[in-house]
C-alpha cells in the first residue's frame, strides 16, 4: 500500500451528524473518521478523469435466476484505505490508546478480567462471563489519548513503557489532541439561494481543526485496477493519481492538503501471533486500532435458503454468536473453496468471555446524486461504531486454536517477516461494514485473569 502524508494548508473541518444551529458548534474539530479520508480519495480519483478505468456492472438476482444486468458509472471499487493517524514532525505515527491501560504517561495495563466470578450474580450482558476491573491505584489523571508505534508494540509484548518528557511537553511516545492540534471557533450565517445574501434568519457556530506546525495526517491507500478490463494488465491508481497531483480536498468546506506519497513499510503495530498459554488456559486479547461497525442483523434467510439468525450488533461483533462462540473460519469459506478447489475452512474453537468498549462513535455522511433511480441524494444512515482502543477477550480450546484466532484478527494475519513484501498488505478488516474504508483494524496480545480470591 502507499503511505500518504497529508499536510493541511489551512484549518480542516470534519462535521459529524449533530446540528450546528444556535449555540451548538457542530463538533467539526474532531479527528476525522476513516470514511472521511476514503471519500476524499474517491472524489480525487473521479476528478482526475483517468482513462481506461475499469467500470462495474450491477447484476440483479431474483429467485436464483439472473433477471437483468444494469450498467452504471460506478468506478474505483478497488480503493482500500486505512487511517488517518497523527504523524509527528519526526515521522512518528500515533494510534488511539488501548482502553485497558489507564495510567497517564505509561502503557501499563490497569484493567483486567476478574476471576473467579459467578455470572449469575451479575448484570453482565450475554455472552460475557467476566467483568473487567481496575487493579491500579485510584487516580483522577486522564491517560494520554495517543500512543506511538513503539509504545503500542511494547504494550502488545507486555512491556511497560514510561513517559520520557517533562511536565506537559509533547512526548515521543504519549500524546493528547492538544499537543498536535487546536480547535478554532468560527461564526457563520445562512445564505439565501436566490440572492446570495444573508437570509436574515439563520446563523451557526463551528469549530475547525488546526494541526500544529509540520504535524500530518498519515494515511494508507491502494486502488489496484484492471486497465480496460484486462485482468493481466493492472495499475495502482493511487500511485498514478499522486504522480500528477500533490493536493487533495478533504472534509467539509473544501479544505486542501498537500500530499507526500511514499512507498514505505506500513507503520501499524504488529500483533502477537503465538504463545497464548497462561495457567493452563489459552487467552487471546484483540484491540481495535480503528473503529468498527457491527450492525443489527434481522432474522431471515439468504438467497440459497440458508437461515440467518438474529444478531443485535452494536458492541458485539457479528462474527460472534449470541452464545459467545467465534464464527470465523481458519480457511476459505464454502463458496470460495468450491470455486478455487480448496478445502473448506473450519470454525475456530474460541469464545468471547469479556470486553471493554468505549462510548459509541456516530458514523454518517451525505450521498450525492449518483444518477441511479434507487440511489437518491440525501443523508446516509447513521451507524454507531465501536471506538478505537476497545478490547475483546477470548478463551480458546488450545494453542493451535489461539494461533488461528490471532491470525484471523490481526490486521496482518500471521506475523509478517520484515523482508516479506506480503507484510505490506492489510489482510484482515474485522468491521462488518466499511472495512474497505479502514474500519475494523486490530491487533492481538494475551492477558491474565486477575484473581479476586
Amino acid at each position: 500500500m502507499n503511505t500518504l502524508l497529508l499536510l493541511p494548508n489551512d484549518t480542516l473541518f470534519f462535521r459529524d451528524g449533530r446540528p450546528m444551529s444556535g449555540s451548538l458548534s457542530g463538533h467539526g474539530a474532531a479527528w476525522p473518521l476513516p470514511s472521511v479520508t476514503n471519500a476524499a480519495l474517491h472524489a480525487a480519483l473521479h476528478r482526475a478523469k483517468m482513462e481506461g478505468v475499469h467500470g462495474h456492472d450491477q447484476i440483479r438476482l431474483k429467485s436464483g435466476n439472473r433477471e437483468a444486468i444494469r450498467k452504471d458509472d460506478r468506478k474505483f471499487g478497488s480503493l482500500l484505505t486505512a487511517g488517518p493517524f497523527p504523524v509527528s514532525p519526526d515521522g512518528t505515527w500515533f494510534f488511539p490508546r488501548a482502553l485497558d491501560a489507564g495510567t497517564k504517561g505509561s502503557n501499563k495495563i490497569t484493567l483486567q478480567p476478574l476471576s473467579p466470578f459467578e455470572k449469575s450474580k451479575s448484570s453482565l450482558p450475554a455472552p460475557l462471563h467476566f467483568p473487567v476491573g481496575n487493579i491500579g491505584k485510584p487516580s483522577k489523571q486522564i491517560p494520554h489519548a495517543w500512543w506511538s508505534q513503539d509504545a503500542w508494540e511494547a504494550y502488545l509484548s507486555g512491556t511497560e513503557l514510561l513517559r520520557t518528557a517533562a511536565n506537559d511537553n509533547p512526548d515521543p511516545h504519549f500524546n493528547d489532541d492538544e499537543h498536535f492540534s487546536d480547535a478554532e471557533h468560527n461564526i457563520g450565517i445562512g445564505i439565501d439561494d436566490e440572492t446570495d445574501t444573508q437570509d436574515g434568519d439563520r446563523f451557526f457556530s463551528s469549530h475547525s481543526l488546526r494541526l500544529r506546525e509540520q504535524w500530518k495526517l498519515g494515511l494508507l491507500a491502494s486502488a489496484h485496477d484492471k486497465i480496460n478490463g484486462n485482468r493481466e494488465d493492472t495499475r495502482d491508481l493511487i500511485e498514478h493519481l499522486f504522480d500528477n497531483e500533490q493536493h487533495v480536498i478533504i472534509g467539509g468546506q473544501q479544505r486542501a492538503c498537500s500530499v507526500i506519497r511514499k512507498a514505505a513499510p506500513l507503520c501499524l503495530p504488529i500483533g502477537k501471533s503465538k504463545d497464548f498459554e497462561h495457567g493452563g488456559k489459552f487467552l487471546v486479547k484483540w484491540i481495535l486500532l480503528s473503529p468498527a461497525v457491527f450492525p443489527e442483523i434481522r432474522e431471515g434467510s439468504s438467497r440459497d435458503g440458508t437461515p440467518i439468525p438474529y444478531h443485535p450488533g452494536g458492541w458485539l461483533p457479528n462474527w460472534i454468536n449470541l452464545h459467545g462462540k467465534v464464527q470465523l473460519l481458519d480457511g476459505p469459506g464454502k463458496n470460495y473453496a468450491r470455486r478455487h478447489h480448496l478445502p473448506e475452512g473450519k470454525r475456530i474453537d474460541a469464545a468471547l468471555v469479556a470486553a471493554i468498549t468505549g462510548k459509541p462513535v456516530p458514523v454518517t455522511g451525505y450521498a450525492l446524486d449518483s444518477g441511479l433511480e434507487d440511489r437518491k441524494p440525501g443523508p446516509k444512515p447513521t451507524h454507531l461504531a465501536v471506538p478505537a482502543g476497545s478490547v475483546y477477550y477470548f478463551e480458546c480450546a488450545d494453542e493451535a486454536e489461539a494461533c488461528k484466532l490471532a491470525a484471523a484478527l490481526n490486521w496482518h494475519g500471521e506475523t509478517p517477516e520484515i523482508s516479506n513484501l506480503k507484510s505490506q498488505i492489510i489482510k484482515n478488516r474485522r468491521s462488518t461494514l466499511m472495512g474497505e474504508k479502514g474500519f475494523g483494524l486490530g491487533v492481538c496480545s494475551t492477558f491474565h485473569h486477575h484473581r479476586t480470591a
